[in-house]
Order: structure tokens, then C-alpha cells, then sequence
């Protein structure tokens, strides 16, 4: 079927991208879903980071290649061995594709999937190949969704099914944004009632690690960015105090705030220098959290014998260490009952024409979750 969808052709060209437009919105071609696979209509896709890394070529994909990794829409068609799903349900798409059978699958931890890594590095779908294509050439596809289109052939491992009582709008930021901030919170630093925690860095995956950490009972919740207006924002969601990270005195000051420290940092700027910041904040046998994503060369320095002598801990937390069938009816459940206000996180809507410009607003800091709808 002919569909109409964001190609990039070339990562790394100059900003701004309104005029660049590396993001050609175009007709391309899409295949019929295959054997366990899904054939989606997108209602609404997020613009995340990650989703900006692969256009400024941070984080190098294959080329060229349908963008969006963050979506949720209808069931309009499945493919043989496709079972529990029907034409008319509403999904939203997981960037990880998990085969359910190596060993990460196995132990429960299927955000770790190894074919699924493999094929989303290859730009593929789970079962190999290609269901994009333009003038009979393969297109890449983007962690196995390549959401910025109207259309979606994808593996049926990458859909979690919900109900129909949430906007799609909305229901997209459970994809990425809430299964990789809330699941950091809860599934992999295990926040517990009574405990301070720091946030550092405050986009989308950010701020709802912060809700994450605010449903879970944290006593005090630190909220450290460059960003004013993203300070602001984490106070209306239940910070308790805000640290401007452009100031060398933040991890004195956060210290001095907190008596010695907090019990958790989660770490979501994807950056060195933030990785830095939250180890120092942390207290003695305190823990540092990681969900971000530097660039691929990046590397922090740390006082190597303070890991034994404050026996503090780093680790990191890849889609929040989710098991999306479990978590997202979850968090979809305590959206409902206004414990997790996702849709306070939406700062823009537009539409698939203006992508280039929503790439733009985010590299510039101006929004927290833009929702591309089609």
C-alpha cells in the first residue's frame, strides 16, 4: 500500500531543520504484514530524543530510514499466527521487539533481547527484512516501528494491546516515555515510600521518572535541569526542590539540601557530565540509576575506591527495565486514576508536515513531548 511517511536521508545536517528538512515527508511503499506480524494505522506518534539522536547523528542508523519509535494506534489488518489480536484494536508500539525465548527473555528481562537488539542496530523488522520500500528500495526501518508515517507493518512482539477508554494521543507516551521513566523508578531503582530521590534531566523520560518517583511515596523528590520552564513544570508535578545544573555549586547544594545526599539518583540527560553530577550527589551507599542515552563515545570519571569505601552502586535501566505486557495496563491504570498525569508532559501537537520543525523546538529545549498526529 502507498502510505505517507518521514524518510531521513542524511543524519548530521545543519540546524535549524526547518530549513535543512532532513526529515522528507514522502509516499512510500508498505508491505502487507507477514507471518506474526501487525499491520497498524498511527494515530499519534511522540518525538523523543532518541528520536532526534539518529537525526543529528549521535547515534548512527542505517539509511535511509523511516524515524519514530514512540506510538500508539488501531489494528487494521494481522498477519498468520496473529491470535490475540483483531482488527479495531487499539496498540501502542514497544522499541523492543522481544523474541521471548533467549536468555534475556527467559530471565525476564526482555528489553534485553538479543535478536531484538540485533535487528533493531540492522534497521529490521524481528523476523528479518524489510516491509518499507521507495521505488522498489528497501527503507530502514526504526527500532522495529517507524512511527512518523501513517501506516506501521511491525512485528506483533513489538504491540501491547489496550483498552479504548484512553486517547491515542496520550496512550503513545506509554511507549517509550512512561515504560522507560516510570519502569526506571519503580523496576529498576525499586522506589520505596519515605525515600529521596534526585531527577537529572528533565524531557519527556525525565519528568515522568519523576511522576514515577512521586506515585511511588518518595519523601523528597530533587529536580535538577538547565531548563527554567522544565524546573517549573517539575515542581507543579511534585518536586520538592529544583537545581539549576548550570551552576558548579548544584552537587554542593544538593548535598547541603539533603544532609549528605539522596538515596537514588535517576539519570535521564544522557550525558557524561550528568552521570558526574549524580554519582557525586549521591549519599554514602546510595544508588545512581542511568536511563539515558549518550552518545556512543561518551565516558565518565569517577573516584574509583569510592565504590567500595561508600559502597554506592551504578546501573543502568534500558526501557525502564519494563516488561510491557505487565507494566504498561499498569501505569495506564494509575493514569486513569490521576496518580501518573502523563498528559501533563504534552507541550505541542502537530502534524506530520512540521516534523522538521517539532525536531527543532526539542533540540532547542523548548518542549518536554511533542505528539505528531496523522
Amino acid at each position: 500500500m502507498k502510505i505517507r511517511a518521514a524518510v531521513l536521508e542524511q543524519a548530521g545536517l545543519p540546524p535549524p531543520y526547518a530549513q535543512s528538512r532532513p526529515l522528507a515527508v514522502q509516499q512510500v511503499d508498505l508491505a502487507p504484514p507477514g507471518p506474526g506480524e501487525v499491520l497498524i494505522r498511527i494515530a499519534a506518534a511522540g518525538i523523543c530524543h532518541s528520536d532526534l539522536s539518529v537525526v543529528d547523528g549521535v547515534r548512527p542508523r542505517p539509511l535511509p530510514m523511516v524515524i519514530g519509535h514512540e506510538a500508539a494506534g488501531v489494528v487494521e489488518e494481522t498477519g498468520a499466527n496473529v491470535s490475540d489480536l483483531k482488527p479495531g484494536d487499539h496498540v501502542v508500539s514497544v522499541f523492543v521487539a522481544a523474541c521471548g525465548h533467549c536468555n534475556p527473555c527467559a530471565s525476564g528481562r526482555p528489553a534485553l533481547c538479543e535478536p531484538g537488539a540485533v535487528a533493531g542496530t540492522a534497521g529490521q523488522l524481528l523476523a528479518g527484512g524489510h516491509r518499507l520500500s521507495r521505488n522498489g528500495a528497501p527503507l530502514f526501518h526504526h527500532s522495529g516501528i517507524s512511527a512518523f508515517a501513517e501506516y506501521a507493518t511491525v512485528s506483533r512482539h513489538s504491540l501491547v494491546k489496550i483498552e479504548r477508554d484512553i486517547s491515542l494521543e496520550e496512550a503513545a507516551l506509554f511507549g517509550c516515555a512512561v515504560l522507560t521513566g516510570v519502569g526506571s523508578a519503580v523496576n529498576a531503582a525499586r522506589v520505596q515510600a519515605g525515600a529521596v530521590v534526585a531527577v537529572i534531566g528533565l524531557g519527556g523520560v525525565g519528568l515522568a521518572a519523576l511522576l514515577g518517583v512521586v506515585a511511588a511515596g518518595a519523601a523528597r523528590v530533587v529536580a535538577i535541569d538547565v531548563n527554567a520552564d522544565k524546573l517549573a513544570l517539575a515542581r507543579a508535578l511534585g518536586a520538592t526542590d529544583t537545581f539549576d545544573a548550570k551552576s558548579p555549586d548544584t552537587a554542593e547544594a544538593v548535598r547541603e539540601a539533603t544532609r549528605g545526599g539522596v538515596d537514588i539518583v535517576l539519570e535521564t540527560a544522557g550525558a557524561g557530565s550528568a552521570l558526574e553530577l549524580g554519582y557525586a550527589i549521591a549519599r554514602r551507599g546510595g544508588e545512581l540509576v542511568t536511563a539515558g542515552l549518550p552518545p556512543p563515545a561518551t565516558r565518565f570519571a569517577i573516584p574509583a575506591v569510592s565504590l567500595v569505601a561508600d559502597e554506592k552502586t551504578i546501573r543502568g535501566s534500558y526501557l525502564g527495565s519494563s516488561v510491557p505486557s505487565r507494566d504498561m495496563p499498569r501505569y495506564i491504570e494509575l493514569y486513569r486514576r490521576g496518580r501518573l498525569p502523563v498528559d501533563r508532559l504534552v507541550t505541542h501537537r502537530l502534524k506530520l508536515d512540521d516534523i522538521n520543525a517539532g525536531m527543532d523546538r526539542l533540540r532547542e529545549g523548548q518542549a518536554v513531548r511533542q505528539i505528531v498526529t496523522m
